[in-house]
């Protein structure tokens, strides 16, 4: 049941989610030292990959697939008859549309969880489960967690700004600190809840509804958790991806409230309260993982096979012989790289700028989520002479 609710939320969510943050344009060359050669985004109509999936072995023949131009066939036949824009303001719409997908996961499964709430709040109420009350008050607090990413989503698409230069992608990561808040707070909450009802036990009513509900509770929240880790991957959403995470863990608490009621239905009025206090526990071990991953994010990490990727990628140029510091970081779902590169000395500045940007080219077809990279092209070692010793003691 869960897979044919996930295959609706994708229907209805358009089919398959495209891809975010391919590749803008722009090779940034320039260092004292080495090539002082800048492009802009848009300089170079070969390098807008907007909506492409490019294949990485065949850069001659680009095979493109369109996800979202399949909404009817008016829609198919105005695709048809124009032609693909290489300007920058065409980067601008792609980098929004990637953000209407995060927006769009988020605002139906907001819709499934705050029903599966409604639902169980009414059983809460009839019954007086704390276990139940607990799951509820967590389907609450991970439907509200939607409305702090939305507004990281809506931020993120404001372009730059001279102050904020890289523009308001990491609002998404600051998003990601509050979500980890929310589920800090509703375990607490649901602590609290079971640690009175322990004290002052009280008998559970309409065990089989509360059953009812809890197995309601599972269901809505795998749906959601699966169908929001799927888009936030396919946008490089990390906090997308830790909402999710959140989701399937109330799942599961959904299950755990099924004891309280075996222990209830057998006369124990203690396990109502106790299935409370392991709620608890399973939501601070999704609140480690999710705390990890923002804190992660803020730092600047991201996967080492990244780098492996990309210095191989580099090192296959032509005309690269070697490849120096290569640095990448995450700027809400979009990635940023910093490299360097060695080339021959006896080549001219033009020269050396086109290897720089088939470098940067290749980079863009082997790293999807890639959206800009600064490629510093070095001249290789010559008599011994250091091209960067006037900076040598700005580096200690």
């Amino acid at each position: 049941m869960e897979e044919y609710l996930i295959e609706l939320l994708l229907a209805i969510d358009g089919g398959d989610v495209s891809e975010a943050g391919r590749c803008a344009a722009g090779a940034i060359v320039g260092h004292p030292g080495g090539m002082s050669l800048t492009h802009a985004a848009g300089d170079h109509e070969h390098h807008d990959h907007e909506n492409h999936d490019h294949d990485h072995h065949d850069h001659g023949e680009h095979e493109h697939e369109h996800h979202d131009h399949a909404e009817g066939w008016l829609a198919r036949i105005r695709h048809a008859v124009r032609p693909h824009s290489h300007e920058a303001a065409d980067k601008i719409d792609a980098a929004m549309e990637a953000s209407a997908e995060g927006m769009r996961a988020l605002w139906i499964s907001l819709a499934v969880l705050a029903a599966t709430a409604a639902i169980q709040a009414a059983v809460v109420m009839l019954s007086g489960s704390v276990a139940l009350l607990g799951d509820t008050l967590h389907n609450a607090a991970d439907a509200l967690t939607a409305v702090p990413l939305a507004i990281a989503f809506i931020a993120g698409r404001r372009p730059p700004t001279r102050r904020y230069t890289y523009g308001y992608g990491r609002a998404e990561d600051l998003a990601g600190v509050v979500i980890v808040l929310i589920i800090a707070a509703s375990s607490a909450l649901t602590a609290y809840e079971a640690a009175t009802r322990l004290a002052h036990p009280r008998a559970v009513s309409n065990l089989a509804v509360v059953a009812i509900a809890a197995v309601i509770g599972f269901t809505g929240n795998e749906t959601v958790a699966r169908y929001r880790i799927r888009v936030g991957k396919k946008i490089g959403s990390a906090a997308l991806v830790a909402d999710g995470l959140h989701a399937r863990t109330d799942g599961f608490t959904s299950l755990a409230v099924l004891l309280g009621v075996g222990g209830a239905a057998l006369g124990w009025r203690w396990a109502d309260p106790v299935v409370g206090l392991l709620i608890t526990v399973a939501i601070l071990a999704v609140l480690r993982q999710a705390a990890r991953e923002i804190y992660r994010r803020l730092m600047d990490a991201v996967d080492p096979a990244l780098i492996d990727q990309a210095e191989r990628t580099l090192r296959d140029a032509p005309g690269v012989l070697d490849v120096g510091q290569v640095r990448m970081r995450w700027i809400g779902h979009q990635l940023r790289a910093e490299c360097e590169i060695i080339v021959d000395p006896a080549l001219t500045a033009v020269k050396a700028h086109e290897v720089a940007v088939n470098a940067e080219h290749d980079l863009l077809h082997a790293l999807p989520r890639l959206a800009a990279a600064t490629v510093h092209a070095d001249p290789g070692p010559q008599d011994g002479t250091d091209h960067h010793a006037l900076l040598a003691p700005h580096h200690r």
